[in-house]
């Protein structure tokens, strides 16, 4: 049998059938910190990791990154799947809305990289509210 690639990094093979070749669910989302929550927001995501080591074994990697000026921090989130995210969000829902009450501003920008469900954009969405730009690469072409 003859296998032959497809658009958005699908296999063809011989017999017509499609298949998706998946790579992993990444998320990246920047935001900004309230005035002087640096440490506040340290602290913050140390917890979270501790959390997520405990109650996630499925997820890749999650990272936090802040600029010099501390100011704004990134977070990086490798999942095996979209499935992954969704469990994700639910588990650290009550602690997302307590970082926005207490360290950040605002989410200022999201990227995902992998198919995302209807659910986990819907969560996405309505956790980063109107007029964030998010930007979505569902189709995973190598690597």
């Amino acid at each position: 049998m003859q296998v032959r690639a497809g658009p958005c990094g699908c296999e063809i093979h011989s017999d017509q059938r499609m298949i998706i070749v998946s790579g992993p669910f990444i998320f990246i989302a920047t935001n900004r910190l309230k005035e002087g929550r640096l440490e506040a927001e340290r602290d913050r995501a140390s917890d979270l990791g501790s959390f997520i080591e405990a109650n996630e074994p499925q997820l890749l990697a999650f990272n936090e990154y802040a600029n010099e000026e501390g100011s704004e921090v990134g977070v990086v989130q490798v999942h095996p799947d979209a499935a992954s995210m969704e469990l994700h969000m639910e588990l650290v829902a009550e602690r997302a809305a307590r970082a926005y009450a207490e360290t950040l501003e605002a989410t200022t920008s999201i990227q995902v990289y992998g198919e995302p469900s209807d659910a986990v954009l819907e969560m996405l969405r309505r956790q980063a509210g109107a007029g964030v730009p998010m930007t979505v690469k569902r189709f995973h072409i190598g690597g």
